[in-house]
């Protein structure tokens, strides 16, 4: 069984002992995620919401809080000697997939 859900405004495709990456969350390590925003469940019973699937949500427990591989953003304006470098780091939530429940 799978589900898609939404979250960090991203639509993601999960299933049971899925690793996946969020955008960050608030919870320590440990702690248990409930996702309600729930699009589709998929598998044997096919279940579509219009836009969400009544009753359906998926939990998962945060395994780690980290920052991803830095970007380099440098802005540049041809013959006005104008240029900026800068560094960006995404922050984001590894989670585990426990459970999807309908």
């Amino acid at each position: 069984m799978y589900a898609i859900i939404e979250t960090g405004g991203k639509q993601i495709k999960v299933e049971a002992g899925q690793t996946i990456y969020v955008e960050k969350l608030d919870g320590a390590n440990g702690d248990v995620v409930t996702f309600d925003k729930v699009l589709f469940v998929g598998g044997n019973d096919v279940k579509v919401g219009s836009p969400l699937v009544a009753g359906a949500t998926v939990t998962a427990k945060v395994e780690k809080q980290g920052r991803a591989k830095k970007l380099t953003v440098f802005k540049y304006k041809a013959k006005k000697n104008y240029r900026k470098k800068q560094g960006h780091r995404q922050p984001y939530t590894k989670l585990v997939v426990d459970a999807i429940n309908l």
